[in-house]
């Protein structure tokens, strides 16, 4: 009884301290009497997710929601676009609890899409654009699809998926009868009636190490989403903000989330290029960027080969996540844009755990910072108990706003109401957390514990490697070796020699690779993670 008054009080505390960064960012702007009654209708009738877009469309009506390849919407035309849309699939037959999958890329019709399903309370499916046909189709079936959201380009890999609700394009390159923009133009822009049921979100696992898993979550009812980035990040309301990261991601999921919560413009691109992001950003002067690892590396590299293409002014905050950055991008990050690097640790399952702010990063270029507000992060040993500063354990997170288990039956272990992440690592003096690889890539080779993150970072840092991953390969002489994949930079003459020892003067004896395969690229997901089980099938340097 007492610890649950205790849980009960930190929660409270928690949501109050929200309230308060939420109202400091701009969140909490009101306009009048009648724009809060209007707000608190639409929590009421359509819960967060769903009411958000007509929250913002009172506070800031006419201020740009979005700007994609089709130009400029206000956020009074998005909440209209969004309840044509809703109404017109009420018509078709869509009930609460059913599922919709959208399979789309960074564009008004993804939004559109995820907030006329939650209006509707349906269940609703992102969908991994970089899936293959038959994995589509295999997770679309598993999860339950009624209606089916996707860009024009995705057709043919789609044949064969039709769910009873229909098929309708996201994005075509003409106009058509089956595209949502049809649906919105012939539907009641009038708010729909209140769903039976809240909606429901399925993100999918990365599917780094096998099938992509659904793991769903609840429509929140807290603001833990957007108070704990706010805690430790400086996002703030009216601004532009430049989305690289995929939106089916929890990334940019959760960052489209906080830019209709704040009433900030949402600057999107289909697809992912360097040097059109870093003209946009000038451009609109863009505030805020929102990027994984190998996209920040892409400007990097434009930026040092090209001074004339530095920080832009504008920019107060480069916020990274959905990958390890490691220490060696975070310097050249930081030398190239300025103390502007935020760096995310968390997962699609336990959501937020910990930031690092550029002044963590100026400390510890390779951790990944401190915990957010209403997070617990402890590193916990074998037995479940918690390790002191410097060791080396599994890390296990608490916050309120993790998935509900997977869609398929069991979820991530638990161990006093704190969830792993899947990640071995430690605190440091300074109280900031390092990730040292996954609790599955540790290897025993010789009977010494081996992890590969470490090699992975100290290969990064080499002047003629682009990025560098390893991973355990059985051996029978050892029980287990390590084998390096490297990425050499254009017009270097690194040999497999080279590589070992530069480990071997770096690190211990039994962390230098066995072997070194050379590659044109590292194979990697959309978020860009390394798909090690890609890596596993190379011998020789070809898949075998």
């Amino acid at each position: 009884m007492i610890n649950q008054l205790k849980n009960l009080s930190g929660r409270a505390a928690d949501e109050f301290a929200y309230v308060r960064l939420c109202a400091r960012s701009g969140a909490l702007r009101i306009r009048s009497p009648r724009s809060v009654a209007g707000m608190v209708k639409a929590f009421a009738r359509y819960g967060t997710i769903g009411a958000l877009p007509a929250l913002a469309a009172l506070r800031d009506p006419d201020f740009p929601a979005l700007v994609d390849e089709r130009g400029t919407l206000t956020f009074v035309e998005l909440d209209a676009r969004i309840n044509a849309l809703a109404n017109a699939w009420r018509d078709r037959g869509l009930r609460p609890g059913e599922g919709v999958a959208i399979l789309a890329r960074n564009h008004r019709g993804f939004l559109e899409a995820v907030f006329a399903a939650a209006r509707c309370g349906a269940r609703i499916l992102l969908l991994n654009t970089d899936f293959a046909g038959p994995q589509i189709r295999e997770v679309a079936e598993r999860e339950g699809t009624d209606l089916l959201v996707h860009d024009e380009e995705y057709s043919a890999v789609l044949s064969g998926v039709d769910p009873p609700r229909g098929r309708f394009l996201a994005w075509a390159d003409k106009q058509r009868p089956d595209t949502l923009d049809a649906l919105i133009a012939g539907g009641a822009t009038t708010a729909p009636p209140a769903p039976e049921q809240g909606p429901k979100l399925v993100l999918l696992t990365s599917g780094t190490t096998g099938t992509p898993k659904g793991a769903p979550r609840p429509d929140p009812h807290s603001l833990a989403p957007v108070g704990a980035l706010l805690s430790r990040v400086p996002f703030r309301a009216r601004e532009v903000t430049e989305c690289c990261a995929p939106l089916f991601h929890t990334l940019g999921f959760a960052h489209s989330i906080l830019n209709i919560t704040l009433g900030t413009t949402l600057v999107l691109r289909r697809r992912f290029d360097a040097l059109a992001t870093l003209r946009s950003v000038r451009e609109h002067g863009s505030t805020a960027m929102v990027v994984v690892p190998v996209m920040l590396q892409r400007m990097v590299e434009r930026i040092e080969a090209d001074p004339d293409l530095a920080r832009p002014p504008s920019l107060r905050v480069a916020f990274v996540a959905g990958s390890q950055l490691g220490a060696s991008l975070c310097e050249r990050a930081m030398a190239a844009f300025g103390p502007v690097i935020y760096n995310l640790y968390g997962s699609t399952e336990v959501a937020y755990a910990t930031v690092a702010t550029p002044g963590d990063l100026r400390v510890e270029p390779g951790c990944v910072g401190r915990q957010v507000r209403g997070a617990t992060v402890k590193i916990l040993d074998e037995h479940g108990d918690e390790v002191p500063n410097g060791r080396t354990g599994r890390i296990f997170v608490g916050n309120a706003i993790q998935f509900e288990g997977y869609t398929g039956g069991g979820t991530k272990e638990v161990i006093g109401g704190l969830m792993s992440s899947g990640d071995v690592g430690h605190i440091d003096s300074h109280g900031l957390l390092h990730i040292d690889g996954r609790d599955d890539d540790m290897i025993v080779s010789g009977g010494e514990n081996v992890f590969p993150g470490e090699v992975e970072e100290l290969l990064a840092r080499h002047d003629d490697i682009v990025e560098a991953a390893a991973l355990g390969v059985p051996d029978d002489d050892y029980g287990a070796r390590l084998r390096a994949f490297v990425v050499a930079r254009e017009g270097a003459t690194l040999t497999e020699t080279d590589v070992k020892e530069y480990v071997r003067a770096n690190l211990a004896r039994y962390k230098v690779p066995r072997e070194v395969l050379f590659l044109d690229e590292l194979p990697r997901n959309p978020t860009g993670k390394i798909l090690k089980r890609e890596l596993a099938r190379y011998q020789a340097g070809k898949p075998a």
